[in-house]
């Protein structure tokens, strides 16, 4: 990690002792801004190397990503970009058992290193085991230049560890879920990183993307540590994928847990004052209309976040609609 490391991609890859041609995997923008340039260090060393683009976070795409390397016989995927490019790469090379090199080119989630792959199917979003990266090289000159609005998404998603964490506690002493505590502690420490960072933390100032990207591949190693995205997913996670079936598209994910951790927050009778105090020095919303929605978007999601999937949370086996608008009005969400 650090200014103009991208240069050093191939060198980072050959300590791994890897072999085969490598596949990048990348999308459009992405491609312009790094995928071409490490392409080119690949070739500069004699190494043939092939790369396919995907254009959109899907499981088509991932069995794409999969059909191209058995083609070409990779040795191992490089994946480059956002969240999109990333979780695709590694999905698939779980699927094949390959090694994955991430390289982001926007610190908008924890995803750049996790054990977990996520992708949208119609109106919901699957969460998945993948393979984690064997190297992350993040390059601060790219990630700073990246658009201000991922790298407050991805604060906020780091910020969500607080609550995250809370819940993983709270499922552990009401339904015995396994519980780690080397991993949550990791996961809380890098939420303290960035609310105690938070007025440091400004768009274009390459410290900030160092700060905000350590936080998101810490947040990633306390998952893999975990075997499981516990640490890092809760209520305020169920809330963001319940949005996404509700609203999707209208916002990032990031802001989304970082709205929901608000609200979350306040159910554990925490300080959800301080969450929302930090998500607003570094730009990130903290109301609906911060996200584009309305307040009965926030209550649906809020009464309908339990059923997403098997994971014990503070939201229990759901709130009524009285306690979802008073915790939303309280925490001036809505």
């Amino acid at each position: 990690m650090g200014h103009g490391v991208l240069s050093e991609t191939v060198d980072a890859i050959s300590e791994l002792h890897l072999h085969g041609v490598p596949l990048v995997v990348t999308s459009p923008t992405p491609n312009d801004v790094a995928g071409k340039r490490v392409v080119a260090q690949f070739e500069e060393e004699g190494i043939a190397v092939e790369t396919v683009v995907i254009k959109e976070a899907s499981f088509a795409s991932v069995q794409r990503v999969i059909e191209v390397a058995r083609e070409v016989d990779a040795g191992y995927l490089v994946g480059v970009g956002g969240g999109k490019a990333i979780d695709i790469a590694k999905m698939a090379s779980d699927e094949i058992k390959r090694g994955f090199v991430s390289i982001p080119t926007a610190a908008s989630h924890d995803g750049i290193v996790s054990g977990r792959g996520s992708v949208p199917e119609k109106n919901t979003r699957h969460s998945v085991a993948a393979e984690p990266p064997l190297a992350v090289v993040a390059d601060t000159e790219i990630l700073a230049d990246a658009p201000w609005r991922l790298t407050t998404a991805g604060c906020a998603d780091i910020i969500s560890n607080y609550t995250a964490v809370k819940d993983w506690r709270l499922a552990n002493r009401l339904q015995n879920v396994e519980y780690s505590g080397y991993s949550a502690a990791l996961a809380e420490m890098t939420a303290e990183m960035l609310v105690d960072n938070a007025e440091s933390i400004k768009p274009g100032l390459e410290e900030s993307a160092w700060v905000v990207t350590k936080a998101l591949v810490s947040s990633g190693v306390a998952m893999s540590i975990a075997g499981s995205s516990r640490p890092a997913s809760g209520a305020e996670h169920l809330f963001s994928h319940q949005l996404d079936r509700i609203a999707p598209g209208a916002a990032l994910h990031g802001h989304q847990v970082g709205v929901g951790s608000i609200i979350t927050e306040y159910l554990h009778g925490g300080n959800w004052q301080g969450i929302r105090d930090a998500l607003a020095t570094i730009g990130a919303p903290t109301t609906a209309d911060g996200l584009e929605i309305d307040g009965k978007t926030v209550v649906e999601a809020l009464t309908t976040a339990h059923e997403i999937r098997d994971r014990y949370t503070i939201l229990g086996n759901g709130m009524n609609e009285a306690a979802a608008i008073e915790a939303a009005t309280t925490t001036n969400v809505i």
